[in-house]
């Protein structure tokens, strides 16, 4: 085997062992049978529970503003930034607990948002309104914050004023991942009453929407990896790729002449 062949076939080798397949960037690919696209479903996402240190964001509301001014220390989430929402809300505590002007201390630890409100207009209907009042409570988290990093367009701490989010919104939200992130292997971090859990996901895989992990919960942190090409160095493309082997060989080249003078 001549010098010309050895080299062509190392450049070959080197192009497809280096360059990034399209099958490692396209998401929700259909990889098993052709009508699993049809029969897809999602796994219901269960209520998020409050968890310590969550913002909860109280608004109450009767016939007579007054009698509720006292009771509530924002008047809705529309206009909020997260910043001002964090000042205004209520913070669970290190014991599970929020502080409500008049109501006092409330254990809010394991609800959700919906058993929170009906829990507080219970209170106050008992205590301090009659029906009449035409009480209406509202309860939401201060927003749905998560934190994201490694090969992704925009990393830190994100805030999203909506109820739910899934993994794939919350990458489209912080800038797509990059050429050089591994979509086959997105790790959540999500902490729970027993520990923190660790999950990866592929999200080249249609079948990641039936992961319960898809839908995100409030504080989870996302970690995208690098793909091995990166370690490498040798490029994203084929082009790339190519033109780091010719400035390999023409170092070595540029050696050899030196060295056999």
């Amino acid at each position: 085997m001549n010098k010309s062949v050895f080299f062509l076939m190392a450049a070959v080798v080197l192009l497809f062992s280096s360059c990034i397949s399209v099958r490692d960037l396209n998401y929700l690919q259909n990889k098993g049978d052709a009508d699993a696209l049809s029969s897809i479903s999602m796994v219901v996402s269960k209520p998020y529970r409050v968890q310590i240190n969550d913002v909860l964001s109280l608004s109450i509301k009767a016939i007579d503003p007054k009698l509720v001014a006292i009771f509530s220390t924002v008047d809705g989430e529309v206009g909020k930034s997260p910043s001002a929402l964090y000042f205004d809300g209520f913070t669970v505590d290190d014991h599970g607990n929020i502080r409500i002007p008049v109501l006092g201390e409330m254990n809010v630890i394991g609800y959700t948002t919906d058993e929170i409100r009906l829990r507080i207009e219970k209170k106050l209907l008992e205590e301090y309104f009659n029906k009449e009042a035409n009480l209406f409570v509202t309860v939401k988290l201060a927003g749905f914050r998560y934190t994201i990093t490694g090969e992704i367009g925009s990393t830190g701490t994100k805030t999203l004023f909506q109820d739910r989010l899934t993994i794939m919104e919350a990458i489209a939200n912080s800038g797509d991942i990059a050429l050089t992130g591994n979509r086959k292997a997105v790790t959540i971090m999500r902490q729970s009453p027993t520990g923190v859990e660790m999950h990866d996901l592929d999200l080249t895989d249609i079948n990641v929407m039936k992961s319960p992990y898809y839908y995100l919960q409030p504080n989870d942190f996302i970690f995208v990896k690098p793909l091995k090409q990166k370690t490498w160095g040798t490029g994203k493309t084929g082009l790339e790729s190519i033109s780091t082997f010719v400035s390999l060989i023409s170092l070595a080249s540029t050696m050899y002449l030196l060295l056999t003078k």
